[in-house]
């Protein structure tokens, strides 16, 4: 986002917090259907996305705008804090609808945390993740930009139902989409790391030849925690192609240290 877009939203993310601390998981989850929804159709429909960004509109009346179009339709709660985003300044039109959008998910994600469960949301939307990698076919199929949403949404739906937490499944449905413009896997890694944000971690993505013990994993946590100054979330895949040793992201830093690239290394000095 651009400077005044940062602004806007920031403002828009403080107001809700505000709600977060008086709302029971129930209704945060109500609120961030309903400002899901709203991103949808903001998506939808572009001669409404420029009307609600239009910088030569007051932000009064394009709160006024709004309340005209969802008088009865959404919560008092929802509408509070859509009114405080189409009231702010935005560089583009695409800049609010992405800002809707991660104010719907940062909503549920508060839903989540509330409801003790945003640890498991986010190691579910990782698992999610790691299941499509292995399967070309599911991957193809929920990927697929000609299929309708609704129509994905639904073997998605059957895929996690009775097996993740229904905020898993909602943030797995609006992957599809193309949550901030991404793909689907860039879509559901950005999720992931949101969850871990709420919960002021960072995200180390740690690829194994062998699983980790516990203690491995713990000691790993551990040494990365110092180094970064905060603490770690590790999301851990076993790749045996890899042949010995780890390779660990944390944000753009990349740590390599499998046997694979050592032997890439050396085939490449040998030519």
């Amino acid at each position: 986002m651009q400077a005044a877009s940062r602004e806007s939203y920031a403002a828009a993310a403080e107001q809700l917090e505000s709600v977060v601390a008086a709302a029971s998981p129930a209704e945060l989850s109500a609120t961030a259907d309903e400002i899901l929804a709203v991103a949808d159709v903001l998506r939808r429909e572009p001669r409404l996305r420029r009307a609600f960004a239009d910088p030569a509109r007051s932000g009064e009346d394009r709160a006024g705008l709004l309340d005209a179009i969802l008088a009865g339709k959404v919560s008092d709660r929802a509408a509070q804090l859509l009114r405080g985003l189409v009231a702010g300044r935005w560089s583009s039109p695409g800049e609010l609808l992405d800002a809707t959008e991660q104010l719907g998910v940062e909503a549920l994600l508060a839903s989540a945390d509330k409801a003790g469960d945003l640890g498991e949301v986010e190691d579910e939307l990782f698992r999610f993740g790691q299941l499509i990698d292995a399967n070309p076919g599911l991957a193809t199929v929920l990927g697929d930009p000609n299929a309708p949403v609704a129509q994905r949404a639904e073997l998605v739906n059957d895929l996690l139902k009775d097996r993740a937490k229904p905020a898993t499944a909602r943030l797995a449905t609006l992957a599809l989409a193309g949550f901030g413009g991404r793909g689907l896997a860039g879509s559901l890694t950005r999720l992931v790391e949101a969850a871990a944000e709420r919960r002021d971690r960072q995200v180390a993505y740690v690829t194994t030849a062998v699983p980790l013990s516990e203690a491995d994993e713990s000691r790993l946590g551990a040494r990365l925690a110092a180094m970064y100054g905060r603490e770690i979330s590790l999301k851990v895949s076993v790749d045996p192609s890899i042949v010995g040793g780890l390779s660990v992201q944390v944000g753009n830093d990349l740590y390599d240290g499998t046997v694979s690239r050592r032997l890439a290394e050396a085939r490449h000095a040998l030519t």
